[in-house]
């Protein structure tokens, strides 16, 4: 794990977690810096998601800790985690998983009206975030009626549209092919340095990692640093 500075936005330190009799996680360990972007690499089964949700506070680990912005996830009250993740962490994942009966501009500004923004307020700014995303114009349609490279910028514009500190995004180009990753890639990275958000990107495509500013392999449920990219 890289060493911890002024800038250490989130750690995750000796994350064990096990499903039944198989781990998941054997001492894995994260440490993400403000504004940086982190590829979290490895083969399937090797405990890289899980290690995604234990730092985005949706699983909680079995031992170890994950520390956020200096709050320890596990003494926070769970209605306190929900928040958090409504509003300071932001998620991409390979499917999208929109809400299939809300329109697009809908699902944008969903996070916004679970926090107690008015409709009004929340599409308008949804609708701001899908014109940087370029797909300001499927507002009306639903998530079957647009083509799978563009629901995914609906849902990137969905984890952005609250500006969280933390974008967490679990293998976003996987259904996708090479030209439309490459998009999504694209502009989730200039959206995420345009508003300084922390990326934590899970993927097993080296194209997809070279997007990041430092890579990291989980294999067998531990970590290790492979690549610091100047």
């Amino acid at each position: 794990m890289a060493e911890r500075d002024d800038d250490t936005l989130l750690v995750g330190s000796e994350l064990r977690k096990s499903f039944g009799p198989t781990p998941a996680l054997d001492g894995a360990g994260l440490m993400v810096r403000r504004g940086e972007i982190v590829a979290v690499m490895g083969p399937s089964g090797s405990g890289k998601s899980t290690l995604l949700h234990c730092l985005a506070g949706i699983v909680a680990p079995d031992s170890g800790t994950v520390t956020f912005d200096g709050q320890d996830l596990a003494a926070m009250r769970d209605r306190d985690r929900s928040a958090l993740r409504r509003g300071a962490f932001g998620f991409v994942f390979q499917f999208g998983q929109l809400v299939p009966e809300l329109s697009c501009v809908e699902n944008v500004a969903l996070p916004m009206r679970l926090g107690g923004t008015r409709r009004k307020q929340a599409e308008a700014k949804a609708l701001e975030w899908m014109a940087r995303l370029e797909v300001d114009h499927l507002g009306g349609k639903r998530p079957g009626e647009v083509s799978g490279g563009q629901a995914q910028r609906v849902a990137i514009a969905r984890a952005l549209v609250t500006e969280p500190k933390v974008v967490f995004a679990d293998e976003p180009t996987g259904a996708l092919d090479s030209f439309n990753g490459e998009q999504v890639m694209r502009l989730l990275v200039d959206s995420a340095r345009e508003t300084g958000a922390s990326v934590v990107l899970v993927t097993h495509e080296a194209r997809v990692a070279a997007y990041s500013d430092r890579e990291v392999v989980v294999r067998d449920g531990r970590t290790r640093q492979v690549e610091l990219v100047s």
